[in-house]
């Protein structure tokens, strides 16, 4: 359980970004926070993470491990994604072998690009993005914290970063992370809060029916008559919310109401559907139904 009572928070003499916040979040919850540029969304993260204090009213229950994602991670050092992992791993109380195996464990989950001895300062945005979570995840924590968690990723690192959303909350923490796209945050959120003028309110009544929206993961294939399809652009496609592509073809989730019209993209460009797979989303996500073979 997290708490925040009454928060309000200004700078100095100015005025308010946020005015008497109040949001509980039970454990195993994941719950956005929507809003514009300036809007109060990263100040309302570092008070929860414990990182910036309130003017007024408190954070209570805020689990014991947190792990914080900021919406700009610029380490600009020279040592590499290893070293400062695992300087970050004895910082936080593991032993260096753990520290060290724990690091490679999530570099290899996340695909780092650019090599693990690579200088921090020489990775592009979104490899450092993943240099970033893997800090936030070194330790199990009871709240993960990210602030547009999706900047600069990858296609497939899109799709393993919502499986570890839902890990945590499915082992029983608590997941706050802030988003601009309503695809997004409908998907992954059990709860979505609008940030604006200050005040943060639930989005509407349709939130908590969100919270379980149906996505389905659609395996596609190469042509059977030998044939190589062509690449789309997955990812600008309506209602995709991950790609995955290996060396027998492409894994795509999509919300549902989205899946016949990519279905239909695929076919028209020389696919054959594998497989058609709908979960509901959720921290408590359960099969639909599995369409095997070939639609065509």
């Amino acid at each position: 359980m997290l708490r925040l009572d009454a928060v309000c928070k200004r700078y100095g003499r100015g005025g308010w970004v946020l005015r008497d916040v109040d949001v509980e979040v039970p454990a195993g919850e994941v719950v956005a926070f929507a809003g514009g540029n300036g809007s109060g969304k990263s100040t309302l993260l570092r008070i929860a993470v414990g990182l910036s204090r309130p003017t007024r009213g408190g954070v209570t229950a805020r689990p014991p491990v947190v792990g914080y994602v900021p919406d700009r991670f610029s380490p600009g050092e020279r040592m590499s994604a290893m070293a400062y992992l695992t300087h970050m791993g004895r910082v936080r109380g593991l032993a260096t072998s753990v520290a060290s195996a724990r690091a490679g464990l999530l570099l290899e989950r996340l695909a780092l690009v650019g090599g693990r001895e690579a200088p921090l300062l020489s990775l592009s945005k979104g490899n450092a993005q993943k240099v970033a979570l893997a800090q936030a995840l070194l330790v199990e924590p009871g709240l993960l914290v990210l602030d547009e968690p999706w900047s600069g990723l990858d296609a497939d690192a899109h799709g393993m970063l919502a499986e570890i959303m839902t890990d945590v909350a499915a082992s029983g923490g608590i997941v706050l992370f802030t988003d601009h796209r309503e695809s997004v945050t409908r998907a992954q959120a059990t709860r979505t809060y609008r940030v604006g003028d200050g005040r943060v309110s639930p989005r509407g009544p349709e939130t908590r029916a969100a919270a379980h929206r149906t996505v389905a993961d659609v395996v596609l294939t190469a042509d059977r008559d030998g044939r190589v399809p062509e690449d789309l652009a997955w990812e600008r496609l309506d209602g995709v919310l991950a790609v995955h592509r290996d060396t027998t073809g492409v894994r795509v989730r999509v919300l549902r109401e989205s899946t016949d019209a990519l279905l239909l993209a695929a076919l028209r460009h020389g696919w054959s559907v594998g497989t058609v797979t709908e979960t509901t989303t959720g921290h408590h996500a359960t099969p639909h139904a599995t369409t095997s073979g070939d639609t065509r």
